[in-house]
């Protein structure tokens, strides 16, 4: 436990690759056997999934009965480049360009996070990853396979794919949930339309709601008419329009409903569809699909009115109150930033490990570090502590916007490096505040090492 202590200082603090050599270095322990810290993630020295429980046990402590538990799940990928690393394979590039499909040799994994708003429901909400699950494809069999290693392959496909790997992760999470006392509270869980499928509308457990986009050309039915007639009664009705086609239908009116997103209020026009069955989720599925008519937005002051693409959601509660559908879908964006800061900046998935267990754990540990680092922050912010490091001249400042991964590291290394048997950060806060207003004051390197950024 002191070990993996010590390693979450080093990774915390560490300012070059992510890997376990730069959090030895960081802590000081260049010079000591760097083997046992390597041994901390091979076979069941570490469960990382009691980790992770206990991050969702104090993540829901900070809701109130009255909050809604709101997750999040996503897929990404940690590019690699060993080919001999346990678990990687080509996948798809999400960032290559829309004209062709790039492949990268990586790792795929699941991430579930969980919405902790503000004060207020129309407010900035930070997301805090509780899961972190290693989903690997299953690797094919070379050209000169038998017939029963073919259909072995192909039956294992079906078993270890995506929307099969995510249900799992569904049940997981409502099964903690369960463990926090909230057994009777409503999971509202926002995916994408990868997770949008009969595999996990099928299958979802009690009390979680799903709140998925589809395709713009989805083919959904009308509820059959109440007359009886001979034989079966009719599970489906006329088939609905489109949802691309109820966005064009000028007879169906937009309403307005306020949703907070991209740092400020909103107000989006929405058209809603209620009563509503697809086969792809069940005969008594019912649900209300939501037409988003997309934002306008200018490059720059003055220029020309630009506007996304608009966006099709269906959610399994055919009565959920438009307000909180909206509000819970546009949080979803957390979990966006979220992979990108634990890649770009905590530098998740740079160790050179080829342990099968480590290969997956330590991508495990500094995503469990990030989300530990955020809900440190948000319990702070409740608390109205001020534990940051003033601003650089040229940042803005607005004490409404939101705290990065960078600000956080640079203020967790100022405390680290300071020295922890400090009652408070607030001298050297208040240090820092006096000479950034004078002007042309050189300051110290060990304290311009705090602002570093990686």
């Amino acid at each position: 436990m002191e070990r993996a202590k010590q390693l979450a200082y080093g990774f915390l603090t560490c300012t070059g690759r992510s890997t376990i050599t730069s959090m030895l270095i960081a802590i000081g322990q260049q010079f000591k056997d760097w083997s046992a810290a390597y041994r901390l993630f091979w076979h069941e020295r570490t469960n990382m999934n009691t980790v992770f429980e206990e991050l969702t046990k104090i993540s829901f402590e900070q809701l109130s009965p009255s909050q809604m538990i709101v997750i999040h799940m996503d897929d990404t990928i940690i590019r690699k480049t060993g080919k001999t690393i346990p678990g990687t394979g080509w996948k798809r590039d999400p960032l290559g360009p829309a004209f062709h499909t790039n492949l990268i040799w990586s790792q795929r994994f699941i991430q579930t996070s969980i919405s902790l708003p503000g004060d207020t429901f129309h407010s900035q909400a930070k997301s805090i990853p509780i899961d972190f699950h290693h989903a690997p494809s299953v690797k094919k069999p070379g050209k000169k396979a038998s017939e029963q290693e073919m259909q072995i392959f192909k039956e294992e496909r079906k078993i270890h794919n995506m929307s099969v790997a995510g249900l799992a992760r569904i049940k997981e999470i409502r099964k903690r949930m369960d463990g926090c006392g909230a057994a009777e509270r409503e999971i509202y869980l926002s995916v994408d339309g990868s997770y949008t499928n009969a595999t996990i509308l099928r299958s979802l457990p009690k009390n979680v709601t799903l709140i998925g986009r589809i395709r713009k050309d989805a083919k959904l039915y009308y509820l059959p008419d109440t007359e009886k007639t001979k034989g079966r009664n009719k599970v489906y009705g006329e088939q609905a329009p489109t949802p691309e086609q109820i966005r064009q239908d000028d007879t169906i009116p937009w309403q307005e409903v306020e949703g907070w997103a991209a740092g400020k209020k909103h107000t989006f026009k929405v058209k809603i569809v209620h009563s509503l069955r697809w086969r792809k989720s069940g005969k008594k599925q019912l649900f209300q699909l939501v037409v988003i008519k997309p934002l306008g937005y200018r490059k720059e002051k003055g220029g020309k009115l630009l506007y996304r693409q608009p966006a099709y959601l269906i959610c399994t509660d055919n009565g959920l109150v438009i307000e909180k559908l909206l509000q819970a879908y546009l949080w979803r964006w957390e979990i966006e930033v979220n992979f990108r800061e634990e890649k770009t900046v905590n530098g998740c998935g740079k160790a050179q490990v080829w342990n099968e267990k480590a290969s997956y754990k330590v991508p495990q540990f500094g995503v469990a570090m990030h989300g530990l680092m955020h809900l440190a922050q948000y319990i702070c912010d409740k608390s109205k502590l001020n534990c940051f490091l003033p601003k650089a001249k040229w940042e803005k400042n607005d004490p409404t916007a939101r705290p990065s991964t960078n600000n956080l590291l640079n203020a967790f290394r100022g405390y680290y490096w300071y020295g922890f048997e400090q009652k408070s950060f607030c001298n050297f806060v208040q240090k820092q505040q006096t000479i950034a207003k004078l002007k042309n004051v050189a300051v110290s390197p060990i304290l311009s090492v705090f602002y570093q950024r990686n």
